[in-house]
């Protein structure tokens, strides 16, 4: 049976309108927002469809009126219950939707008050922990600190210098640019034309970090290797590389997206942690195979250790000065540094510190954050030796506090 079946022509299609009509305030009433502007399209679509078939006037309304999934069972309902005696057709079942809105929900103003003011106080409480975590040596702190220090020491963002490269590049400002503006000329066919300007463009220096695990470096091998992830990690092409009693380079170990993934892959790769100290023979062994071959080569070169030196320390010393005339930078770091009446009496330390053009230190997270400073400035160079840097007359050429490292 047909949905309609009218004789004359005029009267089948305002009766036609009138039941397509009818339908739609129908379905308004299930809750379908079926608006004039989709009403009017229904009834064009029905029109040119076969309005006499019940498949086409179902799907061009289910076409037309429809607007979310929520509307496809309430429009077969509506549809089977205004066509009586005709079976909607058939439909897949659609999960409903879940919508969900944020709400400003009116709360009473002294719980307001009571809530800001305790999200005040645990803020000033995190801060100040983080103030006392700063300053506290890396040594000495326990195993709920360990973890607080090293995830704040992988939120530090060493850049490290940059230097002018060969490349030019266009600029409002600087020297002149002829190529550019000869050729601005001739587009203009002789005519004068703007001066165009250009400007070196600035290329990252190379960082290389050779970090101490020997057994005296124990309690801050493992903040300094996360610290040279956290420099990997913002300056790619970083250098890592590990001494104690072989040299080992850990570049792509470092370079795992995780820290903790990054230093069990160190662990992994390095042999020798918490034994000796052989600085001068790794130092010579680095320059030999690396260094002199490109990689220290206008570099900023980053040695921690404590300088404690199992082997020659007139060696060493003569690793340092080769390593300074290679590098751009040396940056020393000596976790002893912030020791109250610390001296350089070490021989090792007395043997580099001529040949260092930075020398910190590096025994909190504090003094991290200063190196991470550091190491972004434009001019790492000492323009002349500290005083501090001289060896003192009363310095024996000994291996100092090799024993320990034995």
């Amino acid at each position: 049976m047909s949905v309609l079946a009218l004789s004359s022509h005029d009267e089948r299609r305002v009766e036609v309108t009138r039941l397509l009509v009818g339908f739609a305030r129908t379905l308004r009433g299930c809750g379908v927002p079926a608006g004039p502007d989709r009403v009017q399209t229904f009834v064009r679509a029905a029109v040119e469809l076969d309005v006499t078939c019940r498949d086409d006037v179902y799907w061009a309304g289910r076409a037309t009126l429809c607007s979310c999934p929520e509307d496809l069972v309430r429009y077969d309902r509506a549809f089977a219950a205004y066509f009586a005696g005709e079976l909607a057709p058939p439909v897949r079942s659609v999960r409903p939707v879940v919508r969900t809105r944020a709400v400003t929900v009116p709360c009473d103003p002294d719980e307001d008050e009571a809530h800001d003011g305790e999200q005040e106080r645990l803020r000033a409480a995190t801060a100040s922990r983080a103030e006392v975590l700063c300053h506290r040596d890396l040594a000495r702190l326990t195993t709920a600190e360990r973890a607080e220090v090293a995830r704040l020491i992988s939120a530090l963002g060493p850049t490290g210098p940059v230097r002018a490269s060969r490349r030019w590049a266009p600029a409002s400002t600087g020297t002149l640019d002829p190529g550019r503006t000869v050729r601005a000329m001739l587009r203009r066919g002789g005519e004068p034309a703007r001066l165009a300007r250009r400007r070196r463009v600035d290329k990252p220096r190379r960082l290389v970090l050779i970090v101490d695990v020997s057994g005296s470096m124990a309690a801050y091998a493992d903040p300094m290797l996360r610290f040279a992830h956290a420099t990997a990690r913002c300056r790619p092409g970083t250098e890592v590389f590990t001494v104690g009693t072989r040299l080992t380079r850990v570049s792509r170990e470092i370079a795992a997206r995780e820290p903790d993934a990054a230093l069990a892959a160190v662990a992994d790769a390095v042999p020798d942690f918490s034994g000796g100290t052989r600085l001068g023979d790794l130092l010579q062994a680095f320059l030999d195979r690396w260094g002199q071959r490109g990689m220290a080569r206008g570099a900023v070169v980053v040695v921690v250790s404590d300088g404690w030196e199992r082997g020659d320390a007139t060696l060493l010393g003569t690793q340092a000065a080769r390593l300074h005339r290679l590098a751009h930078a040396v940056v020393w770091v000596n976790p002893h540094k912030a020791q109250p009446g610390f001296a350089p009496l070490t021989a090792g330390m007395a043997a580099v510190l001529p040949h260092v053009d930075r020398f910190v230190a590096g025994h909190s997270l504090g003094a991290l954050e200063g190196l991470a400073a550091l190491l972004g400035e434009a001019d790492l160079h000492r323009c002349q030796p500290s005083p501090a840097a001289q060896p003192s007359p009363a310095v024996q050429p000994s291996s100092g506090y090799g024993a320990v490292d034995a």
